[in-house]
């Protein structure tokens, strides 16, 4: 964003006991008047993001900031300025909320989300904030279906709300019968299934949404799924990232992180690049590769929405 000086900002997405999530909306006068917001504001002189998030929500809100973690940076142009968005997750704070400058506030499920009118910048949060930290990939090297099944059950059963039917040993009729069968499994129970198929076929299913492998995501030109559904991509580089944010993807899997015993020939990029790649790119990342459920938290401070795996999710 050469010759636009960034407008930092520290926005929080805080969520109470029943998993709702705290939206404000802006005064007419200000600033994208009268759109919803995540709470938060501008950094003064000399304050960290989480410093100014902390004031920001006291000021707001009357609430006292006790827990955080990142959640996503986001940086967008409007025609008369550009932000940056620095989002944290508020995961404990004290206090009853109340629009300290008259702004109208209300806690609404994450599912609700999407049927307010938020700022264009505060989109790719709202995603966020509809995401889990941990993204399940259901495969297995010896194509047994039957271990398959058994697997989903597993995921279900320990909560894992975002589910990746892979299955690549499968064959394509194998895999479709598998996929209508885990499809109203996953739905009867509220997990989110995404097919890791061809867009033409898992169009017309009625699954939650669709996983691009890179080689896919690379060759399409604008997103394949409506809105209503889920899209995500499989990426390893800063191009295939970009080309998934270009097309509207919701979010991405950027592997391998660490080095993995299945392919151990893959040059690992490190947290630090990781996280140098997540800084680029306005959408929510998992990190794949060499990590498990135990790494969430470090991969949240390098920039991700959390960990993506297919053993550290076994039983």
């Amino acid at each position: 964003m050469s010759g636009c000086s960034e407008l930092h900002v520290a926005a929080g997405v805080i969520r109470n006991g029943l998993g709702q999530i705290l939206i404000a909306r802006r005064l007419a006068h200000v600033h994208q008047g009268d759109l919803w917001e995540f709470p938060g504001g501008k950094l003064e002189a000399g304050e960290t993001a989480k410093e100014a998030l902390s004031r920001e929500i006291r000021e707001e809100l009357n609430l006292e900031v006790i827990e955080a973690s990142p959640l996503i940076r986001i940086r967008h142009a409007y025609p008369e300025r550009c932000v940056l968005l620095d989002v944290w997750r508020v995961e404990r704070f004290e206090g009853t909320p109340i629009g300290m400058q008259g702004q109208p506030i209300r806690w609404v499920s994450p599912d609700e989300l999407p049927g307010f009118a938020f700022p264009a910048a505060n989109r790719p949060i709202v995603t966020a904030a509809r995401l889990p930290d941990q993204y399940a990939i259901l495969d297995d090297e010896s194509g047994d279906e039957a271990l398959l099944r058994e697997r989903l059950h597993h995921l279900v059963s320990r909560r894992a709300g975002l589910i990746q039917l892979r299955a690549r040993r499968l064959g394509v009729h194998q895999y479709e019968a598998l996929a209508h069968y885990a499809v109203e499994y996953c739905r009867e129970r509220g997990a989110i299934l995404l097919l890791n198929a061809d867009p033409c076929w898992v169009v017309g299913t009625s699954a939650a949404g669709l996983h691009l492998t890179a080689q896919r995501l690379m060759s399409l030109s604008e997103r394949p799924l409506e809105k209503a559904r889920w899209v995500a991509a499989s990426c390893h580089n800063l191009g295939e990232l970009k080309h998934a944010e270009r097309i509207g993807v919701d979010l991405a899997v950027l592997a391998p992180v660490l080095s993995t015993p299945t392919h151990p020939h893959a040059v690992p990029l490190g947290w630090i690049t990781f996280a140098e790649l997540v800084d680029q790119v306005n959408i929510p990342v998992f990190a794949l590769g060499g990590v498990s459920p135990a790494d969430v938290d470090v991969a949240k401070s390098h920039g991700a929405q959390g960990v993506a795996g297919i053993r550290g999710f076994l039983p």
